[in-house]
């Protein structure tokens, strides 16, 4: 199946309607099928009516009951890796307002206990200062001095001893001159700062290593049940276990050839003493 993103919203319909037609060429009843596929009548049920998304292993129950031909299993699969993924545009977001938005954040936050966030490109709001994340939000049609306060008050998150944060930054992101000289230097100094908190870890690549795969997008996982990948346009949000498992492991990648510690505050503090020069 090719991907085309005009399929991400009629994805999951698509679905529970190739599901239910197929229950229904086979001549075989819920009651039957959800006896073979060990789940209740209800669940099927509501994965036949589009009311809960299947994971890829009670799709693959399902087609194996239904002796399903292994094009179609693989047709299927792939439609249920596209059900599990969303696109948030990001005019669509402005139109429903950034504070809504960041609410939606804070609540992905508070959910989960172990965060991870890969930043090739900039400083991401949590560990921003008010003036970076101001002069950041220059091209947003936006109430700025609403969503610099909400943007603030995420951040208290990060004193949360329960959930543990790993934020990984390139040297571009640390540099990226987004404010003044002077108040770059004051952001590289927040990055020290919090570094120290013992639930945040902050790596940063510097220019120079080694690293087998390019930094093409800024992404976050929230434990192992959701990543997301930003573009310049929107957001694509996966939930599929295979995506997930796939950024985890580019993660890996980009962690091993980070320096944490002391040595990243090292490399910090020679970036913030260049500013300041």
């Amino acid at each position: 199946m090719t991907f085309d993103p005009r399929q991400l919203g009629q994805s999951k319909a698509d679905l529970a309607e190739a599901l239910r037609i197929m229950r229904k060429r086979a001549s075989r009843t819920q009651v039957w099928l959800a006896r073979r596929c060990n789940m209740s009548q209800t669940k099927l049920s509501n994965i036949e009516t589009g009311r809960i998304t299947p994971g890829l292993v009670d799709v693959e129950l399902i087609l194996s009951a239904l002796d399903a031909p292994p094009e179609l299993v693989a047709e299927m699969a792939a439609l249920a890796r596209l059900a599990h993924t969303e696109w948030q545009g990001k005019r669509a977001s402005w139109r429903r307002g950034l504070e809504k938005r960041q609410a939606e954040l804070a609540g992905l936050e508070a959910e989960a206990t172990t965060l991870r966030y890969f930043l090739p490109a900039m400083v991401t709001g949590l560990l921003a200062t008010p003036e970076y994340i101001r002069a950041s939000l220059a091209h947003a049609p936006v109430d700025v001095s609403k969503t610099v306060a909400r943007k603030l008050e995420r951040q208290a998150v990060l004193h949360d001893s329960t959930k543990h944060f790993t934020f990984l930054l390139t040297e571009q992101a640390a540099r990226w001159t987004v404010v003044p000289r002077a108040a770059m230097a004051v952001q590289i100094d927040r990055l020290v700062s919090l570094s120290r908190l013992p639930n945040v870890r902050i790596g940063v690549i510097p220019l120079g290593r080694s690293v087998g795969r390019g930094p093409l997008n800024t992404f976050t996982i929230y434990d192992r049940r959701l990543a997301t990948v930003e573009s310049f346009t929107g957001r694509i949000v996966f939930q599929d276990a295979r995506d997930i498992t796939e950024h985890l492991e580019v993660f890996d990648l980009y962690e091993n050839q980070a320096l944490f510690g002391d040595e990243a505050r090292m490399a910090l503090d020679e970036w913030a003493v260049a500013y300041r020069s």
